[in-house]
C-alpha cells in the first residue's frame, strides 16, 4: 500500500511539475513581442496562412538560401528541439546536429539577446499550429556550399557577447542598442560588408546595398545619415511608414509593416534615441555637381512627370507625397532605392497609424536610360541636395535588376 501511495505521489509531482513549466500567457505574449521586434515572421514566412512554416528564397551575393521552418512540428521544424539547443541555435549559429548555420541567419546579432529573451521566443513559437514543410537546401555557389568553411569564418568574423550597458546612458538608450544590434539586426541591412559578408565594423550603420536597394545610413551624417532628424522623426518613421521627410520603400517597408509598426511606444522610441545619438562612422563623399546640360535636361522631365505631385520646390505633401529637399536616402552615395522608384514606381506603406495609401507610377517604359538618369541626377542635386553622378550605366543595370 505504502508503495502504491508513493508512486501516486511521484506521478502527482511530475504532473505538477509539467504544469509548473507550461510557459505563462504573459511569458508568451512577451516572445510574441520579441519575435515581432526581429522581425522573424519577415523570413520565415512563405505562405501566409502557414506563418513561420519556413521556405523562403533569401539571396545572397553567395547563392540563395532558405529559411528553415520554426513551427513546433517534431519532425521538420523545432518542435523536437530542447531549450538548450534553441539557444545554441539563436545565440551561435550552430544547430543541434552540430552543424554550423550561415550569417544569413543573423545570429551575429542575436548573440546579443539575453538567455531569458531567447527562451521567450521559444515559448511563443511553441504555441504555432505545427507545420509539415521541410527544410530546402541551400543553392550556393562554389566552395560556400561546405558548412565546414563557417568555423573558419566564425573563428575570424564571430564575437560571442551579450549586449553591455552603458552606465552613462538612459534605460531608454540602453534599450534601443539592445534591439538595434540584437534582436533587431538593423546592421544585417544597413551596415556594409566585406568580401566574405561580414560587417565592416567600423563602419557600423553606415549604409549599404542589399537586394536592389540601398539600406540609408542611420548614423549621424549630415546629409545622407540621421543628422537632420529629430527623435520624433525617427519614431514615426518606425512606427508609420513616414514622417515629414521620408516615405519607407521597398524592403523597409516590410519591415515597417510585419515589425516596428507592431512594436510597443517605449521600444520604438527606444531604438530612436539609441540612432539619433550616433555619430558619423565615415565621412560623407565629396561631390562634384552634374553638368548644366544634365541638369537642364533633368529638370525638362521633372517638369513633365513629377511637379504636378513634388511641386516645382520638390517640397512635395510630406506624408502623402515625400519632400525631395533634404532627403537623406536620396542623396545616398548609392542611388539604388532612387532608381528603383523611378523604374517600378512606389506605394505608400500603410499602417495603423497611417492607413492612407499613396501611389507614384513606374517609368521604365516611359522614359529611356538617358532620361532617368538625367531626372535623378536632377532631383539629388537640387534644393541644396548633393549626390554623386548617376549614369545611363548604372539605370541600364537597374532596369535589367526589375
Amino acid at each position: 500500500m505504502r508503495m502504491i501511495l508513493a508512486v501516486v505521489a511521484l506521478c502527482s509531482a511530475v504532473a505538477s511539475a509539467g504544469r509548473a513549466a507550461e510557459p505563462s500567457p504573459e511569458l508568451i505574449a512577451y516572445g510574441k513581442a520579441l519575435v515581432e521586434a526581429g522581425d522573424c515572421a519577415g523570413c520565415h514566412t512563405t505562405d501566409p496562412a502557414k506563418p513561420f512554416a519556413g521556405g523562403k528564397r533569401i539571396d545572397t551575393p553567395f547563392g540563395a538560401i532558405y529559411a528553415p521552418n520554426l513551427t513546433p512540428d517534431r519532425d521538420t521544424g523545432i518542435g523536437a528541439w530542447t531549450d538548450a539547443d534553441f539557444t545554441r541555435a539563436v545565440r551561435t549559429g550552430i544547430a543541434p546536429d552540430g552543424s554550423n548555420y550561415y550569417p544569413a541567419f543573423p545570429y551575429p546579432y542575436f548573440t546579443k539577446v539575453t538567455k531569458d529573451d531567447t527562451l521567450a521566443i521559444r515559448a511563443y513559437l511553441g504555441t504555432l499550429a505545427p507545420v509539415a514543410s521541410r527544410n530546402k537546401p541551400p543553392e550556393l555557389r562554389w566552395p560556400f556550399g561546405y558548412r565546414g568553411l563557417m568555423r573558419l569564418w566564425n573563428a575570424m568574423y564571430f564575437k560571442p557577447a551579450l549586449f553591455e550597458p552603458d552606465q552613462s546612458q538612459s534605460a531608454a538608450w540602453n534599450r534601443g542598442g539592445y534591439l538595434v544590434t540584437g534582436l533587431g539586426h538593423c546592421g544585417a541591412c544597413h551596415t556594409p560588408k566585406n568580401y566574405f559578408g561580414a560587417d565592416k565594423t567600423a563602419q557600423a550603420l553606415s549604409g549599404n546595398e542589399v537586394g536592389g536597394w540601398y539600406a540609408p545610413r542611420l548614423d549621424g551624417a549630415a546629409r545622407t545619415g540621421l543628422k537632420s532628424w529629430s527623435v520624433e522623426d525617427i519614431t514615426e518613421y518606425l512606427q508609420s511608414g513616414r514622417n515629414v521627410k521620408s516615405h519607407a520603400g521597398g524592403l523597409m517597408a516590410e519591415v515597417v509593416v510585419g515589425s516596428t509598426s507592431k512594436m510597443s511606444d517605449a521600444d520604438v522610441r527606444a531604438i530612436a534615441e539609441y540612432l539619433k545619438s550616433l555619430p558619423a562612422s565615415r565621412r560623407e563623399t565629396i561631390v562634384t555637381p552634374p553638368d548644366e546640360a544634365e541638369m537642364k535636361a533633368g529638370q525638362a522631365v521633372y517638369a513633365k512627370l513629377c511637379i504636378a505631385c513634388h511641386e516645382a520646390d520638390g517640397s512635395g505633401a510630406p506624408r502623402i507625397y515625400p519632400p525631395l529637399p533634404g532627403n537623406a536616402l536620396l542623396q545616398s552615395v548609392n542611388p539604388s532605392s532612387s532608381l528603383r522608384i523611378i523604374l517600378d514606381g512606389a506605394h505608400t506603406v500603410t499602417t495603423p497609424r497611417a492607413p492612407n495609401a499613396g501611389e507614384m507610377p513606374g517609368y521604365a517604359k516611359q522614359l529611356s536610360d538617358e532620361e532617368i538618369a538625367a531626372v535623378t541626377n536632377y532631383i539629388r542635386n537640387s534644393w541644396g541636395n548633393a549626390a554623386p553622378l548617376v549614369t545611363t550605366a548604372q539605370v541600364a543595370k537597374a532596369r535589367k535588376e526589375q
